[in-house]
Parts: structure tokens; C-alpha cells; sequence
């Protein structure tokens, strides 16, 4: 499972980055075409969906990492051997949280893609599109915590069976 997260969280920190390069494309064309009185007209809506995607698909690449910013006032305090229930606390609650709301989000999706709404822009862009991709990035995120909460129990069981 620790294979397949890694794995997953990098393909999603390359979609990340390639929304990042997309997003400089785009206004760098923007720009260029503003000089000569022209537009895409559709820069703002592609570079919101980019934003939004590129957050969450990137997230469970930094979380893997250990890029995410953490309040360790708490955790400095702990001795490092009894820090884990703290650890693996905060895991399963983000994890259950981002599911509980990935639940939601998936509604919202096939409402969306069933309705057949479209943005209110020119370029109509079905909404379905954008929101599906902050769903997988909501899925990947729970997967990662899910997988780095048994880690944290693995780890856990292997300590003390060292120390027994």
C-alpha cells in the first residue's frame, strides 16, 4: 500500500507541477495578446481550476514528504517514543474528515456531470471536469493518511516488541 501511495502522491505532485507551468503559459500569452488588443477571455476561469487542482493534487505529495506545516509546541514536549497516539490521532481524524467530505464532493460531482452544468463563461467548460479532479486529490489524501496511520501503528507494534 506504501508503494501505491508513493507512487500516486507523485503523479499528482507532476500534475501539480505541470498545472504550475500551464498557469505561467497562460499568462505569459495573456499578456503578450493584451499588447496587441486581444484575449482568451477565459484566464481567470482556467487559472482557478488550475489553482484548485494543483492544491490538491500536490498535498498528499508535501504530506508524504513532511512539507506540511505542523504545530510542534505540542509535540516537542512529548518524548519521541509516546508521540505516535498524538500522531496517529491527527492522522485518522484528516483522513476521516477528508473522506466525510470527498462524500459530499462526489455529489456534487455527478450532480454536476449529470445536469450537464457548464461554467458561464465562453469557454463553457463542464464544472464536472475541475470538481473531479479536486475529488481525486481529496482521494489521494485520505489514502495517503490512511496509509501513513497504519505505518504509525507498524512502526508502533514494532517498538514494542524491540523494548519488551
Amino acid at each position: 500500500m506504501e508503494k501505491a501511495s508513493i507512487l500516486l502522491n507523485r503523479v499528482g505532485a507532476l500534475i501539480a507541477v505541470a498545472l504550475i507551468i500551464y498557469m505561467f503559459g497562460h499568462i505569459i500569452l495573456e499578456i503578450v495578446m493584451r499588447l496587441f488588443g486581444r484575449s482568451t477571455f477565459i484566464l481567470d476561469e482556467y487559472i482557478g481550476y488550475a489553482v484548485a487542482t494543483m492544491a490538491f493534487m500536490g498535498l498528499p505529495y508535501v504530506l508524504e514528504k513532511g512539507g506540511l506545516i505542523r504545530v510542534s509546541l505540542l509535540m516537542e514536549r512529548i518524548p519521541e517514543p509516546r508521540r505516535w497516539p498524538l500522531e496517529l490521532f491527527s492522522s485518522l481524524v484528516t483522513a476521516g474528515c477528508f473522506l466525510w467530505l470527498s462524500t459530499f464532493w462526489l455529489q456534487n460531482v455527478q450532480r454536476s456531470y449529470q445536469r450537464g452544468v457548464v461554467s458561464e463563461t465562453l469557454a463553457e467548460t463542464p464544472i464536472w471536469l475541475p470538481e473531479g479532479a479536486i475529488l481525486i486529490g481529496m482521494w489521494l489524501i485520505s489514502f495517503t493518511l490512511v496509509v501513513r496511520s497504519l505505518k504509525i501503528i507498524l512502526l508502533r507494534s514494532r517498538y514494542s516488541s524491540h523494548t519488551a
